[in-house]
């Protein structure tokens, strides 16, 4: 009788959690299997059988942007209430580390695709590369990947492309990258720095550096390390710490974050498709 009294407990705490966290997202698994793996730890630590149980349906939880399959970094989740407030998240500045590839081009853009074209890149210079950075910083305009998580006809452009059905590039829009700066160069390989608004690509602009350099690049490791305030050092939580007990810390740690967040001007230019991911 006890275990189910703290059991009880265990599944009111969890009932009563609410506001955003982040969590450290590993390379391979979507950002949703990500979510729906969080949910299934939290339910069990909770001892609420999931099976034709309605209080499963009760745990709202959902992230606040996807991270590529093959990316890591910091993943925002909302929680309770928290799921309301993934909206701004979507448009919120997040940065990225990403490792480029000269020579090299892939149908997805990046090195889980398969190599569409290859091109010397010999010529390029480390003064060449910053130099032509300075194109692709501020307000620009980029055409998204195919291999993406949009969507046509409610279905993703990735799933239409892996089916093998003709899908057309999306038209350029609108973002925003507030800065972009180049870390490390030892060719082929070159890394990058960028913070950037809601619905940009980096897999996007690094393909199309590539494409002014009169070669060709693809992301061989991306990784956000912050989006709004949480970063990936201080706030993401790896997979030992998804307990109820370290999420209700993290959340208030997070409120309190927030709290703090100045405001980031958002683009007014609205990305359709790109939603906050909530699963109940």
């Amino acid at each position: 009788e006890a275990g189910g009294a703290a059991l009880g407990r265990a599944a009111d705490r969890l009932f009563s959690l609410s506001g955003l966290f982040a969590v450290r997202k590993p390379k391979g698994p979507t950002s949703a299997a990500v979510l729906n793996l969080l949910k299934e730890r939290l339910l069990a630590e909770a001892g609420v059988q999931t099976n034709g149980n309605k209080r499963n349906q009760v745990l709202k939880i959902g992230h606040g942007g996807t991270l590529d399959s093959a990316a890591t970094g910091v993943l925002v989740v909302g929680i309770g209430k928290g799921t309301k407030m993934l909206g701004t998240m979507l448009a919120g500045s997040k940065k990225y580390t990403a490792i480029g590839m000269l020579g090299k081009a892939t149908d997805t853009l990046d090195a889980t695709g398969k190599v569409t074209e290859e091109k010397p890149y010999d010529q390029v210079t480390k003064g060449d590369l910053e130099n032509v950075l300075q194109k692709f910083t501020g307000d620009i305009m980029q055409v998204p990947p195919l291999y993406s998580a949009l969507k046509k006809g409610g279905e993703r452009l990735s799933t239409l492309m892996k089916r093998g059905e003709a899908v057309e590039a999306k038209p350029a829009r609108p973002v925003r990258v507030y800065s972009l700066s180049l870390q490390h160069f030892q060719p082929p390989l070159f890394t990058l720095d960028v913070e950037c608004g809601g619905g940009f690509y980096v897999r996007s602009l690094v393909n199309d550096i590539g494409k002014e350099l009169s070669t060709c690049a693809t992301v061989q490791e991306l990784t956000r390390t912050a989006h709004g305030p949480f970063t990936l050092e201080e706030h993401a939580l790896q997979e030992d710490k998804w307990t109820i007990d370290d999420i209700a810390q993290a959340l208030e740690h997070g409120t309190a974050l927030l709290l703090g967040e100045p405001a980031r001007k958002k683009l007014k230019t609205q990305h359709p498709g790109e939603t906050a991911v909530i699963c109940e």
